[in-house]
């Protein structure tokens, strides 16, 4: 086949150049993609090229040589930088590969006829060589597009890192470089990264639409935080979008600027902090969480609050403690009904107010003053953020030691019932 080759090498190479102006004609007429992409002259050399190579191919096939295939890696990796479909670069080595046949074939005739047999076994051998080089070129293709993903993902976590952040590009200029308006409605979203779920979980949003807010997702170390381009939809259509993926998360009340991203993401983990663990999945917006969320922003202030307030309650035994706190949490859930906060606790209505009797004897506070029962409820909350934390409830110095969790089939401190994490994945 070699020696072939060689005899028709001229004839050859000027077939394969008419050959390359038909395809490079035909593709620019039939794909969109590469009309825009290539012009005539770019498009027919690149084509001559590889045709010339697929030959070169065949001849070190025959010497027993593996082909050149660095340069289809090069050009695929290039078509894929360029955003060239990978199916209109297949059709183009399709098409390349059906006339270098036809070429070769009529080379052959022309030079010699009767050796035409002889060139049908050399069929299997360029299909291989052309099935090779576009392999190579898909390689290519697809590795640079991964990298090009890869850069395109951690520009757009560096743009977001500048909005919640308030570091690095100045926020109108990273909003417009991920396509916010430079006046909107935005709130933050704050994951609990201790959710089995994890941060790896499916989130909504990331696509934009008109049936849900659009929300672009940063997954950090310290955990996950979406930004929401709210547009004409209300704050409470975020709940909606998360409580049925089965997280605890935080969210931050409407802002208009981009600008102030970065104090709506503190916001968020603020209102996320209010949200008790073992209560079990949901969404807390911070505007209906804003006593709890006052207590959780002074971590200082916090400690004092359950010491000075409720520090007779917490020094007693860890199930008279529980009964208590869960007690009081459950009254003021109830909304100060001794009679519906029974119920919640199965317990007859007595045993309710004999509880809320002793719990304002060792308090000094008595539930009928409202300002007792603002310090009351903030200490409880104070108590509930401590012993849902990251870290384990542990003793508070002359206060006492911290409320205990309570045990599986209780009720919470909030008074309702606990509810099963969702399974990873």
């Amino acid at each position: 086949m070699e020696r072939i080759i060689e005899e028709i090498r001229e004839d050859l190479d000027r077939r394969i150049a008419v050959a390359a102006d038909r395809l490079a004609d035909r593709t620019l007429t039939e794909d969109p993609a590469y009309a825009a992409l290539l012009g005539r002259g770019e498009l027919r050399e690149r084509i001559h090229h590889t045709l010339r190579q697929a030959v070169e191919g065949l001849v070190r096939g025959a010497r027993g040589l593996p082909p050149d295939l660095s340069d289809a890696r090069a050009t695929g990796a290039l078509r894929a930088e360029q955003g060239l479909p990978l199916a209109s670069l297949h059709r183009v080595y399709r098409g390349g590969g059906r006339m270098l046949w036809q070429s070769l074939t009529e080379a052959v005739a022309a030079h010699d006829r009767a050796a035409l047999p002889r060139l049908l076994p050399t069929a299997p051998a360029l299909w291989d060589v052309l099935d090779r080089m576009s392999d190579a070129a898909s390689e290519g293709y697809h590795r640079a597009e991964a990298e090009r993903r890869e850069r395109e993902r951690e520009r757009r976590a560096a743009l977001l890192d500048a909005l919640l952040d308030g570091t690095g590009l100045p926020a109108a200029e990273a909003a417009a470089q991920l396509g916010l308006p430079e006046r909107g409605r935005f709130a933050v979203i704050a994951l609990d990264s201790g959710d089995p779920g994890g941060p790896a979980g499916p989130r909504p949003g990331g696509a934009g639409g008109g049936a849900a807010p659009r929300v672009l997702w940063r997954v950090r170390a310290d955990g996950e935080t979406g930004l929401a381009e709210l547009g004409h939809h209300p704050l409470e259509s975020l709940r909606e979008l998360l409580d049925p993926l089965g997280v605890r998360a935080g969210v931050s009340p409407v802002v208009t600027d981009p600008r102030e991203l970065a104090g709506a993401r503190r916001l968020a983990g603020l209102a996320l902090r209010t949200s008790a663990r073992p209560a079990g999945p949901g969404t807390a917006l911070l505007d209906e969480r804003l006593p709890g969320a006052l207590v959780a922003a002074d971590a200082e202030l916090a400690a004092r609050l359950r010491r000075v307030v409720l520090g007779p309650v917490l020094a007693l035994p860890p199930e008279d403690c529980r009964v208590l706190l869960t007690t009081l949490g459950t009254w003021l859930t109830c909304r100060g009904s001794t009679t519906y906060a029974a119920q919640r606790l199965y317990c007859h209505r007595n045993t309710v107010s004999n509880r809320l009797r002793r719990l304002e004897q060792l308090t000094g506070r008595t539930l009928s003053d409202p300002a007792h029962v603002v310090e009351l409820a903030l200490a409880h909350a104070a108590v509930t953020q401590r012993a849902t934390g990251a870290a384990p409830p542990a003793p508070e110095g002359p206060g006492g030691p911290a409320v205990p969790p309570a045990r599986t089939g209780a009720p919470t401190p909030a008074g309702t019932a606990r509810r099963s994490p969702r399974p990873p994945g």
